[in-house]
């Protein structure tokens, strides 16, 4: 009987100094063969993959048991794919707590209201970490890559900050930000005004746009958009510098002169009656409104005052006086 009770005991001690073991080991920090170690899990990774994947990406543990650690955690099933980023100091427990909760490496990217395709572009070439797959793609093949073909880029794209995971593609980015500007036009559209004069989202985009382009505060947003829906309905040119400037493309050097305002374009608003054929940039939620809600007022005219704001006019009488005041100084 004390025999029996001897190696019952020692059964116990052997159990509970594995446990201490086990409840150490998960607590203590893995050891990574570079500073930080980047960990890529496939859709469909069983978790015996995973556990092998870590010490393949850079960790030192054996992937047994880390696998065993898994399986007993009773979380080895809520392990999700994605980019993952493993620093110093990360444990056994910490890694898969990460792993269960999804925590991806993200990076992000900012695209900003007022942007062209060329600045969108460029950002993204510029990311992080983010996969170029779209460099190099006409525009016509790029609308194509996302599903959009015979669609024009600009301005098809929302002004955010977009996060992404590590080794994600530009596609992807580029698929949200076009998602996102067709929720936010849809949303701006079924809140038009009856004094709204465009006559499909696709123009109250290009409309946007070009608010986006003049408004230098926030407050003459509306009033901007008076103006053009005015000129629109008394069959006035818009007249327009910003989409002059937009249809010079990488020629126009910072200096807009007489001549530039002369030569036609499509997107010439001073040659060309109407609208231009597509937006000019990217605007924002506050633009796309504005658009579709103008102001009321019988203004035809603004002149940018030199603190930001514009001085709205209903004449050109009017709007002369004001552009000696605050363009001449006279």
């Amino acid at each position: 009987m004390r025999f029996l009770l001897r190696i019952f005991l020692l059964g116990l001690l052997a159990a509970a100094a594995a446990a201490g073991a086990g409840w150490w080991w998960v607590h203590e920090p893995l050891a990574l063969r570079t500073p930080t170690v980047d960990l890529s899990i496939e859709p469909g990774t069983l978790p015996r993959s995973v556990a092998q994947g870590v010490r393949d990406a850079g960790v030192d543990v054996n992937p047994d048991l880390l696998y065993a650690w898994f399986r007993l955690s009773g979380q080895d099933r809520l392990i999700k794919a994605g980019s993952y980023e493993l620093e110093p100091g990360i444990t056994p427990r910490a890694l898969l707590r990460k792993l269960a909760r999804g925590e991806e490496a993200l990076r992000a990217v900012t695209l900003v209201e007022g942007w062209n395709i060329r600045q969108v572009r460029a950002a993204l070439a510029k990311a992080d970490m983010l996969k170029a797959d779209t460099q190099g793609l006409s525009a016509e093949d790029l609308m194509k890559r996302l599903g959009r073909p015979g669609v024009h880029p600009e301005g098809r794209f929302f002004p955010d900050t977009y996060t992404y995971s590590k080794g994600s593609s530009d596609v992807k980015v580029l698929q949200r930000a076009m998602r996102a500007m067709d929720k936010r036009l849809a949303a701006a559209w079924s809140q038009r005004s009856p004094q709204a004069v465009v006559k499909s989202p696709d123009e109250a985009l290009i409309l946007a746009s070009i608010v986006e382009k003049e408004t230098g505060k926030a407050a003459d947003r509306t009033l901007i958009s008076t103006v053009f829906h005015n000129r629109l309905r008394a069959g006035m040119p818009l007249q327009t510098d910003p989409t002059v400037i937009y249809g010079m493309g990488e020629s126009f050097n910072g200096n807009l002169r007489k001549v530039d305002l002369q030569a036609d374009t499509p997107w010439n608003t001073y040659t060309r009656a109407g609208l231009p054929p597509t937006p000019i940039a990217m605007p924002g939620k506050a633009s796309l409104l504005a658009a579709v809600q103008p102001a009321p007022g019988k203004f035809l005219y603004f002149v940018a005052k030199g603190d930001g704001t514009s001085h709205f006019s209903d004449s050109l009488d009017e709007h002369n006086r004001a552009v000696n005041k605050y363009q001449r100084g006279q």
